[in-house]
């Protein structure tokens, strides 16, 4: 079944029915050779309703839509260029504010390819006229990019969530503090790197804003940032549940959008289809995988992985280098959500047995943070090739890989630090529980 899915996946056939079409065939062989009960195969009606009627997930379309509103309105641009004003001065105060503001990007899309795109288009070309170096400028703008998988809300979270059958919400908890120390890490980069080799990013002549430009800037900041901490405190705080607070955030982010002029009926046609387009991809993607592991079960194939995952020399050290190698490789070649619906139930019966239920929400931060590391590391990291459709000709294809780097290094690090000290991840859903 998996050399099959491979063939047809590389032929470039879409996803979702390279998922299902394996499956019918399979199933079809497996009941003529005697393998699968047909019973078996009549469980597959149930599974789809009971996605369909899965509340979480309705969480995706909402901080999907929160997100494209926030582009599509120009208050992402708007902020990026205000961030730049404020911080401009300061040696670095671009690529700091591309860090901070591609952070909150990147947690409301969670979508690589949109926060790599619209960061590559709106900071990119303001970096190279302010005289940036082209490979720092463009390893910030796709290091940046990636911190979606990682900082809540982000629905790369919440479909982690549904898959490994934890809260959500603690799922949010749990990767806070680790996104924090990755958005961290990459803003002391850009601070060190700019004092230390100051013609990497020279300094913005500005004049000193006045009362009123500040206060103008301020009014431009505030908002996104307040939306986005309303909506994980209505999570943190138990006001709203995941789904709840999605629904919130894009009632917000239209509510911003007219208040700053950017919504109208095109723009809202311009989100909504963005929004059908992307989560019509993620359900046809799940609905495909739940079809590929129910007849893979059929087959007694998760037996045979839990096996070989549970006799792997090393137990839990053994089990977390083989899959964690596993996913960081997958990542080269497919998008987080066919990791998430293929792979991640297969390391699932594994992952119970050795790491606890306690330990699922570890996991999953874990998983968040090895994917942004391989979206990210040279030859085949996806947010270069994002960048590399985005960006002028100018620039070569080695300065971007040679940019991304050092943001790989740092990267490794915090993944590194996540998993020796796991309580990183786990002290914040502790405390809520208390």
């Amino acid at each position: 079944m998996f050399l099959a899915l491979i063939g047809v996946l590389l032929s470039g056939y879409p996803v979702a029915f390279c998922l299902g079409g394996i499956a019918v065939i399979f199933s079809i062989l497996g009941m003529a050779l005697g393998e699968i009960d047909p019973g078996f195969v009549t469980a597959l009606p149930q599974r789809m309703m009971g996605i369909m009627a899965n509340f979480t997930l309705l969480a995706i379309p909402a901080f999907i839509f929160m997100g494209a509103m926030l582009e599509t309105s120009g208050i992402a641009e708007r902020l990026l260029e205000s961030m730049g004003q404020l911080l401009g001065r300061l040696r670095g105060g671009l690529a700091l504010a591309v860090v901070l503001v591609g952070s909150l990007l990147a947690a409301t899309t969670g979508v690589v390819a949109a926060t790599v795109t619209t960061m590559g288009l709106i900071s990119l070309p303001a970096m190279l006229r302010a005289g940036y170096d082209r490979s720092l400028a463009t390893g910030v703008i796709a290091a940046s990019g990636t911190l979606g998988q990682i900082i809540p809300p982000s629905i790369v979270l919440v479909v982690l969530g549904d898959q490994l059958g934890i809260s959500v919400g603690d799922l949010f908890l749990g990767s806070l503090i680790p996104g924090i120390l990755m958005a961290s890490a990459f803003a002391i980069y850009v601070l060190v790197i700019s004092a230390y080799k100051p013609e990497l990013a020279p300094q913005i002549k500005s004049s000193n804003l006045g009362p009123n430009q500040l206060f103008q800037l301020v009014k431009t900041i505030i908002p996104p940032l307040g939306l986005i901490l309303i909506v994980l405190g209505s999570i943190f705080f138990g006001i709203a549940t995941p789904t709840e607070a999605g629904t919130l955030g894009a009632i917000g982010a239209m509510g911003l959008a007219a208040m700053h002029g950017g919504f109208s009926r095109k723009a809202l046609s311009k989100v909504c289809d963005e929004t059908v387009r992307t989560t019509s991809m993620v359900m046809g993607i799940l609905l495909g995988s739940t079809a590929f592991s129910l007849v893979f079960r059929g087959v007694n194939g998760d037996e045979l992985i839990a096996n070989i995952l549970l006799n792997l020399p090393g137990g839990k050290i053994g089990f977390m280098a083989f899959s964690m190698l596993i996913i960081f490789f997958l990542g080269f070649f497919i998008d987080f959500f066919e990791i998430a619906f293929i792979a991640v139930p297969l390391l699932l019966p594994a992952a119970r047995q050795l790491l606890g239920s306690d330990g699922l929400l570890w996991l999953g931060v874990v998983i968040g943070a090895n994917l942004q590391t391989s979206f990210l590391t040279p030859p085949f990291g996806f947010a270069l090739f994002y960048l590399r459709g985005v960006a002028p000709k100018s620039i070569t294809t080695k300065e971007i890989y040679m940019g991304a780097l050092p943001f790989v290094a740092l990267q490794l690090c915090v993944l590194i630090l996540i998993i020796i000290a796991p309580a990183l991840v786990n002290w914040l859903p502790r405390m809520s529980l208390a």
